[in-house]
């Protein structure tokens, strides 16, 4: 079912990132405010000083207090609050043109060097409002050089250098523009960082949620040892029922068992034992498997271990109950297979006992035998799934090999010899425990020669070549074969189709080639029973 982020949760992500950003051009601002501030001060201080002023006193006095007053009253009582941000800005920049314009009109024009401070006017409050009127406070600025100078140069106070002051003009275009590229580039990566901010506190978010549904414990530990972070479930399986999860933060792991601290050692935690260490922890002695994982080197996890705690009583407990079930349902179907040989050789032994006849006291005999026969082979089978012994695979050659196999089974039953057709290439080897290959030829051959016609040749064995070094061995006769119905449940424990059968030949087949990575199924086409046995040639 898939983890929901609440929809609150979603708007308060997407609502956070233009208001980050608006905090963010508003104390902008409220730096370039600081400089125009420290800027009309030095005006008013050291302006005259410096050489500005020099052709009206009077007039630039005047115009150095008024930008003073104007920077106060739309800078620092938050005139953004009453105006407007953009239009707080505009009216700034406007300011500042005619303020410094007059300024350079009385301080001996372009010379004086205050288009270089219109410059930085114009890039400051280009980058604050993202460049919007950029352009236009740049020709803004443009006209009012041009009317200073050329106002300078009607009235013939002195020459005025039209190619510099153009060079200026084409300087206020120029910063313009970069100030708009950067303001769109800057507002392009903050939504950027804005989305992938938002996508962060989400996963983390459904990160959480993971983690507190959990039924495993988890806790986050620092390279001190100290506990970063716990789940409900691991405050649970610690018996620490009366602590909150939040609680445990800071705690030292080794302090709350002694037990944990051989996990948090350096080379001991994920590299020896992968599967974790069964610990018996907590103050009722619960043994739960504790498994480690180092943060990875590099990464923001670098130092610290994650702690993967699981309850295995409850695991036993589990694994008890299957067992349970499985015992009872292979004692419900051994119950009912032994129940009819077992009811015939009763039924002969009642009739033994009232026959005279020495042919028809043979015959019972015979019955009996066969039943009681039945009934070995069956428990024989069964003991075998409890003891199959650990897979030893070898190169067996694999054409010499099905020979001895063969030769055992015409040795017990003369008239199979005909039956077999064996077209194998000598140099093949196939890897496999040599007992349980034997098994599983014999198990193959026995239902061959059960359902095949009796005819020569009616059991046919090659061997073909598979990709990646294996070998595939056919064993096919020439019986019926089987239908869909059948093939479905063909290696299913105690599923038989002859009258006689256990139900555990194929199925114990197929547990013995598993155990030697190797497989045994069904062909889908070709007349008759068509099984593979597919395996490596070398171990």
């Amino acid at each position: 079912m898939p983890i929901a982020v609440p929809a609150s949760a979603q708007t308060d992500l997407r609502d956070a990132a233009p208001a980050e950003g608006d905090r963010a051009r508003r104390t902008s601002l409220r730096y370039l405010n600081f400089f125009r501030l420290v800027l009309a001060g030095l005006f008013l201080v050291a302006g005259q000083e410096l050489g500005l002023g020099k052709e009206s006193p009077s007039i630039y006095l005047s115009v150095a207090f008024a930008y003073l007053g104007a920077v106060l009253a739309l800078g620092f009582p938050d005139a953004a609050r009453r105006f407007g941000f953009e239009r707080t800005v505009a009216l700034q920049v406007v300011v500042d043109v005619i303020a410094l314009s007059l300024i350079m009109w009385v301080s001996g024009g372009y010379r004086s060097g205050i288009p270089a401070l219109i410059m930085v006017m114009l890039a400051g409050a280009g980058l604050i409002a993202e460049g919007r009127m950029v352009m236009f406070t740049a020709a803004l600025a443009t006209i009012a050089v041009l009317i200073e100078n050329t106002w300078r140069y009607v009235g013939g106070k002195q020459s005025v250098d039209f190619l510099q002051v153009g060079i200026f003009c084409a300087g206020f275009f120029g910063i313009a523009l970069v100030a708009r590229l950067l303001a769109l580039r800057a507002k392009a990566n903050a939504s950027l960082a804005a989305e992938r901010g938002a996508a962060l506190a989400k996963q983390q978010a459904v990160n959480e949620h993971i983690i507190r549904d959990m039924r495993d414990g988890v806790i986050v530990v620092d390279a001190r040892g100290r506990i970063l972070h716990a789940n409900a479930q691991a405050v649970e399986l610690l018996g620490m029922a009366h602590t909150a999860a939040t609680g445990m933060e800071g705690l030292a792991l080794k302090d709350i068992d002694e037990s944990f601290e051989p996990m948090l050692k350096p080379g001991e935690a994920p590299g020896v034992a992968p599967e974790g260490r069964l610990l018996r922890i907590g103050p009722g002695g619960r043994l739960l498997r504790c498994r480690a994982v180092a943060g990875e080197p590099g990464s923001a996890a670098a130092g610290d271990t994650l702690l993967y705690l699981t309850d295995f009583d409850e695991i036993q407990r589990q694994l008890q109950q299957i067992k349970l079930a499985a015992l009872g349902r292979l004692t419900a179907s051994m119950a009912h297979e032994i129940r009819n040989p077992l009811s015939a050789v009763t039924q002969a032994a009642e009739l033994l006992g009232e026959e005279k006849r020495a042919d028809m006291q043979a015959r019972l005999v015979r019955i009996i035998n066969d039943n009681a026969r039945r009934i070995e082979r069956m428990i024989r089978d069964v003991l075998a799934l409890g003891r199959r012994e650990q897979a030893m695979p070898e190169a067996l050659p694999l054409a010499a090999f099905v020979g001895e196999v063969i030769d055992g089974r015409v040795f017990r039953a003369p008239e199979e010899l005909p039956l077999y057709a064996v077209d194998i290439d000598p140099a093949l080897t196939l890897a496999i425990d040599r007992a349980h290959l034997h098994q599983i030829l014999d198990n193959l051959l026995a239902n061959a020669a059960r359902y095949c016609s009796g005819e020569p040749g009616a059991i046919r064995l090659w061997a073909e070549v598979l990709p990646g070094e294996r070998i595939a061995l056919h064993v096919q006769d020439d019986g019926p074969g089987f239908d869909e119905a059948v093939r479905a449940h063909l290696f299913e424990p105690f599923f038989t189709t002859h009258p006689k059968g256990t139900g555990l030949g194929l199925y114990i087949a197929r547990e013995l080639a598993e155990a030697n990575d190797a497989d045994l199924e069904l062909a889908s086409a070709g007349p008759g029973a068509h099984l593979v046995l597919s395996a490596h040639t070398r171990p």
